[in-house]
């Protein structure tokens, strides 16, 4: 059970961050971010969406039915933020680190997803056998 609230912790803190410090940053007016978005490829406009899709994806994660399938989607998306960090020469560690602890987060409150990861879930395909050769 205290697993279950750790994972839980985490992808509240997860999504706060997400929707604070990511998302907010996208919807509100801030010296430089004209400068630092037309560095990264994109318009104010297309952050205004991508800004749209992260809260979505963030109070996704927090529905018990459809947090996996938002950390999926949430995986996606930060592999996006790592790519134009990666593509303008910025440090891209910190969307990964995220990603990190959000699956950290996800796999305590659902324990097959550690299961599924290691490969020794019940879920997991069986493991095929070497053929035998029946002339021996």
């Amino acid at each position: 059970m205290k697993m279950k609230i750790a994972g839980w912790v985490m992808s509240v803190l997860t999504s706060l961050f997400l929707i604070g410090a990511s998302a907010s940053g996208k919807f509100l007016d801030w010296e430089g971010k004209e400068e630092m978005f037309d560095k990264f490829g994109y318009s104010i406009e297309l952050m205004k969406k991508v800004g749209i899709v992260e809260v979505a994806l963030a109070i996704l994660l927090l529905i018990p039915r459809a947090g996996f399938i938002a950390a999926i989607l949430l995986t996606a998306y930060l592999g996006g933020a790592v790519s134009t960090h990666v593509r303008v020469n910025d440090p891209f560690i910190f969307p990964i680190i995220v990603g990190v602890f959000m699956w950290i987060g996800v796999g305590l409150r659902y324990p097959d997803v550690f299961q599924l990861a290691i490969g020794n879930s019940s879920h997991s395909a069986p493991t095929p056998q070497p053929e035998t050769d029946s002339n021996e």
